[in-house]
């Protein structure tokens, strides 16, 4: 049974199995669904045709050929991994029928969201569980089979865990468990950040905290709340999407500052692993490393040759996209070895106590098919590295046998440090948070010039924002004036590692997350001034205004305030309620000063 071919991701939905009739479901319980998750998937390997998609549920999801394609293929691991068992991983694919629009339901979480959190409008995550086993029955003599769910969300923890209690059950009873534990997800609460959340499946209760904007980046793991009576205690996640960070990070760890440069810097790297969990798990932690930041290159968690975007990663005639692929089969090793930086990690070795690390290597030191485990790049790091945190994790943390747990909380208060240090110099933070401003992120308009950090310079003034005209242009940034700044207000004052941070940031502004840091900022920044504008008018005495008006000039002001308070409910603007109310005061006020005729057509728009 495969989905229609199309794409259109939110309408009420058929039952499994069954192709959608007249009759359907109510459109609001099915959006709950998908407020989780676009679609479940079936993939099973079929002799003729290799993989093949067996169900898609709801059955009225539409994916294109391509996506289907996509989806069959990433979800087995590739002949070289010898998965016995059942294995766990990820991938990311492109929506191939362009970007979906956001729905209402949509903004009102990206806009409590942290941005590496928000949902992605042009890509799908898959979440794998494959089971292959001995099976006389079948031809082949083994049962090979995977269960995905596809998702917008980047939840990799939450998703893991709900496919660890509903595959297995799958695998023995099909279809009908399906359908119970999918109307058992369309019953649950919107993902909505900042909320602690019960998530009931199958006779346990998944309790969560979306993470939001407002947040302290290191803020601590939700604590069990209450439920209701009827429901067991919950099994409380300490995240919905940090990995175990010191377990990916265990062969690599003396490289990991180097790594995160790499990161930041956007370079294009390929990690070639023993099995899509070690490649999509390293990929993941890889791309989380630099949070708060947004990763803004493309990345797959596991990729393989079969993708359709193979041969655009593959050619030699042009520079190596800015991507970072999770691959398994060798063959990549020969095909990018044009690619400048490719990691190797094989299956977890020990060296006495201590995890085997992986050596630095030239690219030149690559041969075809048996090149061993190591970092294969030319770039050479431009901060120096961090001795005292590898002493408290590879002797101190081991030798003590100190829990992966708090090995991972050191490891990402390290690369949190690192980060922050970074941006810090760049924005002011908000008071009492660090690294946070306007929407999580912004800068504070009327701080004494001293303490301003250089984003923050580049607003106008509160008091420059008169009611009546249009708002001050927000100045553009000049890399030379912040590269000025760094002397007083740079990273040395947050950050104890020393090295070339000049020739760092040079590096970080032609880099894309620049690119795409420098477009949220400055669209935070604009979206504040809109705000700013609203709440002076909302202050200012509008009969005053209206006395010398003409009639074009009072209606053009209601087009105006209507479209404004239109984005501030559609949670666009960063709008207090009180100044909404007032806003809609002020427009009846406004409507009710014009004749009649022009009332009539003003109150119904």
């Amino acid at each position: 049974m495969e989905a229609l071919s199309g794409a259109g991701p939110r309408r009420a939905r058929g039952r499994l199995g069954a192709p959608s009739s007249g009759t359907r479901a109510p459109a609001a319980p099915w959006a709950r669904f998908s407020a989780w998750l676009e679609c479940v998937c079936v993939v099973t390997f079929d002799l003729e045709l290799g993989q093949a998609l067996e169900l898609v549920y709801p059955s009225d999801f539409r994916l294109t050929d391509k996506e289907k394609s996509s989806i069959c293929y990433l979800s087995f691991p590739d002949s070289h991994s010898g998965c016995l068992g059942d294995t766990q991983f990820s991938f990311r694919i492109r929506q191939c029928g362009g970007q979906r629009s956001p729905w209402h339901d949509d903004r009102r979480y990206d806009s409590g969201a942290p941005v590496s959190l928000q949902r992605e409008p042009a890509h799908y995550f898959g979440y794998v569980y494959f089971r292959q086993v001995k099976d006389s029955s079948v031809k082949r003599g083994y049962f090979q089979k995977s269960l995905v769910l596809l998702s917008r969300l980047p939840f990799v923890r939450l998703f893991q865990a709900l496919l660890s209690l509903i595959a297995p059950e799958y695998f023995d009873k099909l279809a009908p468990c399906l359908e119970a534990v999918c109307s058992e997800i369309d019953q649950w609460p919107a993902p909505m950040p900042g909320q602690t959340l019960n998530l009931p499946v199958m006779g346990v209760v998944l309790q969560v905290r979306v993470p939001a904007k407002v947040d302290k980046p290191d803020c601590s793991p939700p604590k069990q709340c209450g439920h209701e009576n009827r429901l067991p205690a919950p099994v409380v996640l300490t995240s919905v999407h940090e990995l175990d960070l010191f377990r990916c990070f265990q062969p690599v760890l003396t490289h990991v500052q180097t790594l995160w440069e790499l990161m930041l810097l956007g370079e294009p790297l390929v990690v070639l692993a023993p099995s899509p969990a070690t490649s999509s798990e390293m990929v993941l932690a890889l791309t989380s490393c630099l949070y708060p930041l947004k990763f803004c290159c493309d990345y797959r968690p596991y990729f393989t040759i079969h993708d359709s975007e193979f041969k655009e990663f593959a050619t030699r005639t042009q520079a190596p996209p800015n991507v970072v692929l999770g691959v398994t089969n060798p063959f990549f090793i020969k095909t990018l070895q044009h690619w400048p930086h490719i990691l190797r990690v094989g299956e977890p070795r020990m060296s006495g106590d201590l995890p085997k690390q992986v050596k630095l290597k030239k690219p030149s030191r690559l041969k075809t098919l048996d090149t061993k485990p190591g970092l294969y790049t030319a770039y050479t790091a431009h901060l120096h590295r961090d001795k005292a945190l590898l002493k408290r994790l590879l002797k101190q943390g081991l030798q003590k046998k100190r829990p992966s747990d708090m090995q991972t909380t050191l490891l990402r208060r390290h690369l949190l440090e690192l980060t922050q240090s970074f941006i810090i110099p760049l924005v002011r933070p908000r008071a009492g948070e660090e690294g946070a401003g306007v929407g999580g992120c912004g800068p504070t308009l009327n701080s004494p010039p001293h303490q301003e950090h250089y984003m923050a310079s580049l607003m106008p003034l509160q008091k420059s924002i008169m009611p009546w005209k249009t708002p001050p242009q927000i100045r553009p940034f000049r890399q030379d004036d912040f590269l000025r700044s760094l002397e007083h207000a740079g990273p040395q004052l947050t950050c104890i590692l020393k090295g070339d941070w000049l020739g760092l940031y040079r590096r970080f502004f032609k880099s894309p997350h620049f690119d795409g840091w420098y477009r949220q900022r400055h669209k935070e920044m604009v979206q504040k001034l809109e705000a700013l504008h609203l709440e002076a008018i909302c202050e200012a005495n509008i009969e005053a205004w209206m006395k010398d008006k003409s009639e074009v000039e009072v209606v053009d002001l209601v087009l105006k305030l209507r479209e404004k308070l239109v984005r501030a409910q559609g949670h666009q603007l960063p709008v207090k309620e009180a100044t909404l109310q007032r806003a809609q005061l002020y427009i009846k006020t406004v409507i009710g000063s014009l004749p009649k005729d022009l009332q009539a057509v003003l109150c119904p728009l």
